[in-house]
């Protein structure tokens, strides 16, 4: 929910500034609850890219809408040259940029430099995590389907990991960039939400009074 929140927050302030650029928001919202059509460890599910996912971490549903969302992101907007997505998605953030920065995935090193520079000018603080996917998919090798939903070792890059899932689904026709933001730690301060992610969003997006020429 805070990654939703804070790119929710982010979008309605860039529309109220009269951002000079074409933003879409889509939220990714899952109720982890138990019921009789909650997911179970085990289950197959085909998401929105087509892949098969072997559900082995019932808890990790969030990289699953997440997916979908860039799945339908890249398909269907043709004009689409940026992609976020934003969530508390692991525990590992934490270990591994701290409670300040959000660790960050991004798929070109430029844009990395742009992610970082953003969290300087918004004050919601960013830091880049491992980027390599060639090294890392096998982590959710399946004998059963395309992909596993979590990794088999929690000691190798978990929080990239994580990111990796969600990239992979990305649409192959597409060439734009992505970023992935875990934002965990920063989103969350005495079991209340921080308002992390509407800073960040209005300064990628280029919004009114967020320049990040002078970082």
């Amino acid at each position: 929910m805070g990654g939703s929140a804070g790119v929710l927050g982010g979008f309605m302030a860039a529309v109220k500034l009269r951002t000079p650029r074409k933003i879409r928001l889509l939220l990714c919202l899952a109720e982890n609850a138990i019921g009789p059509g909650a997911v179970r460890n085990d289950d197959i599910i085909t998401q929105y890219s087509g892949k098969t996912v072997e559900i082995n971490n019932s808890d990790a549903e969030g990289r699953i809408v997440l997916s979908d969302a860039v799945a339908h992101a890249t398909k269907h907007y043709d004009d689409c040259d940026l992609v976020v997505d934003m969530a508390t998605l692991t525990g590992a953030q934490l270990i591994s940029t701290g409670k300040m920065h959000a660790g960050i995935l991004a798929n070109t090193e430029e844009l990395e430099r742009i992610a970082v520079k953003a969290g300087l000018a918004s004050g919601d603080l960013t830091y880049p995590l491992l980027y390599a996917p060639e090294l890392l998919k096998k982590e959710f090798n399946s004998k059963v389907a395309d992909m596993k939903n979590s990794v088999k070792d929690r000691s190798n890059a978990q929080c990239s990991c994580a990111g990796h899932f969600i990239e992979s689904h990305i649409d192959p026709d597409y060439k734009g960039g992505w970023l992935h933001v875990d934002m965990a730690g920063p989103g969350t301060k005495a079991e209340r939400g921080t308002g992390y992610g509407v800073g960040l969003v209005l300064s990628l997006v280029g919004a009114p009074g967020f320049d990040t020429r002078s970082v």
